[in-house]
């Protein structure tokens, strides 16, 4: 991984990081190379955080019972999971799910896939990757939103496990929601151009995002230690605090110091919030994106 420094008072970023040796030879990528990138460095980066999950919990591959893995900026098939499988070692029985196309806000509707899993199956152990390489998504011209998407975003991965044992002082979920405004699709999605994804990005999406996460902390009722929000970018974040009481903190650091991840911002904030606030006991977690849809959760213990 390379740090690419950015040198922007205004944009909120400081640094990027890219599954590159180098970020020059990405301008002269056609759509074959990028899709080469994507099968070659993201299977290597989810099972990178994957296996770092296990190191912290003191798990093993082997005790996996399924895994979950969400990406937006590439295509395989097998997808992410049979290759991050095959790379750590998991069973052979272990369950795999991978979903796609669900943008930069993936995370939370995975993890309500993994709240599913774990009702049917108690006493399982579930990981969950959200991956994206946006590197091997690169697409550059005059457009605007392309402008602001190529200064946004960077490649990362995040993983989690998950388990119902119901210990004492163990993190829950509930009260998953989420809202779909199909009539704003065009505002912020993937279109193919010339074999390569292209990111459609509309001025307005600051202001979705704000009206849909308003939407949602309404409806829950959530009074919780801190929200925990996608990273998105200066202007979400500022539209965001418009709305909500909180100040977004953890938020604001990830992108400060990785831009947009895509899907993986949550769960970095999340993983800071958790890391500097041992005596937290509810947290609300938003995420949006791609559709437009926005999600959110509460953690609480």
């Amino acid at each position: 991984m390379v740090g690419k420094i950015l040198k922007n008072g205004t944009s909120g970023i400081e640094r990027r990081n890219f599954a590159l040796d180098e970020i020059g030879p990405v301008f002269n990528r056609g759509a074959q190379q990028l899709n080469e990138a994507f099968e070659r460095d993201a299977p290597a980066l989810g099972a990178d955080a994957l296996t770092k999950a296990l190191a912290n919990a003191g798990a093993a591959p082997g005790e996996i019972d399924a895994l979950f893995v969400c990406t937006c900026t590439g295509y395989l098939c097998p997808g992410l999971t049979s290759h991050i499988a095959e790379r750590i070692g998991l069973r052979a029985n272990t369950y795999l799910a991978d979903l796609v196309g669900l943008g930069c806000g993936a995370a939370i509707p995975t993890m309500r896939a993994v709240e599913g899993f774990l009702a049917a199956n108690p006493g399982s152990l579930v990981a969950m990757v959200a991956v994206e390489l946006c590197s091997a998504a690169f697409f550059l011209n005059d457009d605007p939103g392309v402008l602001i998407s190529m200064c946004l975003f960077g490649d990362g991965a995040a993983a989690a496990l998950w388990s119902a044992d119901g210990n004492e002082g163990q993190w829950r979920t509930r009260g998953f929601d989420t809202v779909h405004r199909p009539d704003e699709r065009e505002r912020i999605r993937f279109v193919n151009e010339d074999g390569r994804l292209k990111n459609q990005l509309d001025r307005a999406v600051p202001t979705l995002a704000a009206e849909a996460v308003a939407d949602l902390f309404a409806r829950s009722g959530a009074r919780p230690d801190q929200v925990i929000a996608h990273s998105g970018g200066r202007d979400v974040i500022d539209a965001l605090e418009a709305v909500i009481p909180y100040q977004l903190s953890e938020t604001r650091d990830v992108l400060r110091d990785h831009g947009n991840l895509s899907s993986p911002a949550l769960l970095f904030a999340l993983e800071k919030r958790l890391s500097q606030h041992p005596y937290d006991r509810s947290l609300w977690l938003t995420s949006f994106g791609a559709g437009f849809a926005a999600h959110s959760c509460e953690l609480c213990r």
